[in-house]
């Protein structure tokens, strides 16, 4: 019963920034981890940034030092700031919750937002 809507894509230079965010609704107790992902054309989907419900944070090796993962509970929004886009970033950004409920594994997926770096 959680719905995820992310917003902030675009087209961008390299070299530029880019901020998403993804709106959380519904009942999102339970939920003990967010994160983005993202899939370009003909690439499977992958794990870019993802922070748990202590404020951990974990970042794919290709955004370290360029992304930062954040969230504001007050809003139940969480954020990506993207800096030193490269066009290799491009793709379908997904925001993704997830945790237990009632003893079982959630999982949530956001519609996605494209962004395009152009070289």
């Amino acid at each position: 019963q959680v719905q995820l809507v992310e917003s902030g894509g675009g087209l961008v230079q390299a070299g530029g920034s880019l901020r998403l965010s993804c709106a959380a609704s519904g009942s999102i107790f339970g939920i003990s981890g967010m994160a983005w992902h993202r899939q370009a054309p003909g690439k499977g989907r992958e794990l870019v940034a993802a922070i748990t419900s202590d404020g951990s944070t974990n970042y794919a090796d290709f955004v370290k030092g360029r992304f930062t993962i954040s969230r504001d509970s007050a809003k139940n929004t969480l954020y990506l700031q993207m800096n030193s886009l490269k066009p290799e970033d491009s793709g379908v950004y997904y925001c993704y919750a997830g945790g237990i409920r009632s003893l079982r594994p959630v999982n949530y997926w956001g519609q996605g937002t494209q962004v395009t770096v152009s070289s």
